[in-house]
């Protein structure tokens, strides 16, 4: 590909945000960002001596703190947590992505009274913490004589929480779609309605699938307070492995690189799907284009 194809290739991308806010750094202004960018490396060496020398002088590198790790059923313990985990993310999400769907839908539907009442649901759930909602569906739902499992106990807080930022994104990717499509469906005999189905809607999920994979690493992150409803997810099996072995430290910072590790290739995924479906991706925090 030629330098004047590569050109133009850039030119006819869509801008984004970033690119209409800030300027292609100069050469001075590289220059620096590799500066600063080795100076920062060198400052993490040396905090990540100084906690390893502390892990030392505290005692926390013993063998007896790490040595249990090699033992099989130590990982089959915490890979059963892990399922757990997986089992309430997956879950949530596709009860998010349905409600999401939904509320997005009736707040831009038109109707004024059910556009009014899908805002009111989808800030409440925005603004209300997933635990807030976890409690509730603990503390305050049993005593109207609702049993739950503890699964649903943890699975519908974590999805009612992201439903509302779901029909976000999903609006944002709506308000993505050209509005000259839409003009013209209606301008055809078309129903709004029906032209937000079967025109701007499939659009609207192109542009934000990978969002909505990078919305599962918050729903994963917010499974992490199971251990309020006692179910058995990873981090509650890695509560009952300190209580048995004494090693806070040690468990809490492999789990801590299981949860960086899933949620690195969450976040890989969600960029590859968008590098495959060649899409921008479309956040809750983008503009309508049109």
């Amino acid at each position: 590909m030629s330098a004047q194809t590569k050109a133009g290739a850039r030119a006819a991308a869509p801008l984004s945000i970033r690119d209409a806010l800030y300027e292609a750094p100069g050469p001075k202004m590289r220059m620096k960002i590799r500066i600063g960018t080795a100076v920062s490396a060198v400052l993490v060496a040396v905090l990540l001596g100084f906690v390893v020398y502390q892990f030392w002088a505290t005692g926390q590198l013993d063998p007896r703190y790490w040595e249990f790790f090699t033992w099989g059923s130590t990982w089959a313990y915490l890979m059963a947590g892990l399922r757990g985990t997986l089992t309430v993310a997956l879950t949530a999400g596709a009860i998010a992505l349905v409600l999401g769907l939904a509320l997005m839908l009736g707040r831009t539907s038109g109707i004024r009274w059910l556009a009014a009442l899908c805002r009111v649901v989808t800030d409440f759930f925005r603004g209300v913490p997933s635990l807030l909602l976890i409690y509730f569906f603990f503390l305050v739902v049993p005593q109207y004589g609702i049993r739950m499992s503890s699964f649903w106990m943890i699975t519908l807080p974590v999805a009612l929480a992201a439903s509302g930022v779901l029909a976000e994104v999903f609006r944002a990717g709506m308000n993505a779609v050209p509005r000259g499509q839409t003009e013209a469906a209606l301008a055809l005999g078309m129903r709004p309605f029906r032209v937000k189905l079967k025109i701007v809607l499939p659009q609207a999920i192109r542009y934000v699938i990978p969002s909505l994979i990078s919305q599962l690493v918050v729903v994963v992150k917010d499974t992490t307070v199971a251990y309020v409803v006692s179910y058995p997810d990873m981090l509650q099996n890695a509560r009952v492995l300190i209580t048995n072995y004494d090693a806070l430290v040690s468990t809490y910072l492999v789990v801590a690189v299981i949860y960086i590790l899933l949620n690195y290739a969450i976040n890989q995924l969600s960029v590859y799907v968008a590098r495959r479906s060649g899409t921008r991706v479309v956040s809750r925090y983008s503009t309508n284009p049109a």
